[in-house]
């Protein structure tokens, strides 16, 4: 019998301008743990993504993440008081409840890389 036990599985997230992504994923609260050769290692908690410093034409508008939190609440506070919006231009939506049960809002990065943050609800 074989062990197929999977510790992780990673997104690599493409950037534009890798200094400043860098920057705006330390700003909203992510860790970075490592970097080399282009690619940065981040984490939250449990969660982690690879950044990389790689974007080919119309990737970055295409590419989104989905990230599954306890309090969606909390979460739109720290992004929103972070004032990344002012700093790198992003766009930050409301929270909204979506049909398929789950409050979320939505965020850019600097690249355009979309990231919905959400809350399941009953």
């Amino acid at each position: 019998m074989s062990n197929l036990h999977v510790t992780e599985i990673k997104a690599f997230v493409p950037a534009k301008d890798f200094e400043l992504s860098k920057q705006f994923y330390k700003d909203i609260g992510f860790t970075m743990a490592s970097e080399g050769g282009g690619i940065a290692y981040f984490h939250f908690e449990h969660v982690s993504f690879l950044l990389q410093n790689f974007c080919s034409e119309g990737l970055a508008e295409n590419f989104m993440m989905h990230m599954l939190v306890a309090d969606v609440d909390a979460w739109w506070g720290k992004v929103n008081q972070s004032e990344v919006v002012s700093k790198y231009g992003v766009k930050l939506w409301p929270i909204e409840l979506q049909p398929w049960k789950m409050r979320d809002f939505c965020i850019t990065d600097p690249s355009g890389v979309l990231w919905r943050i959400g809350q399941n609800v009953e």
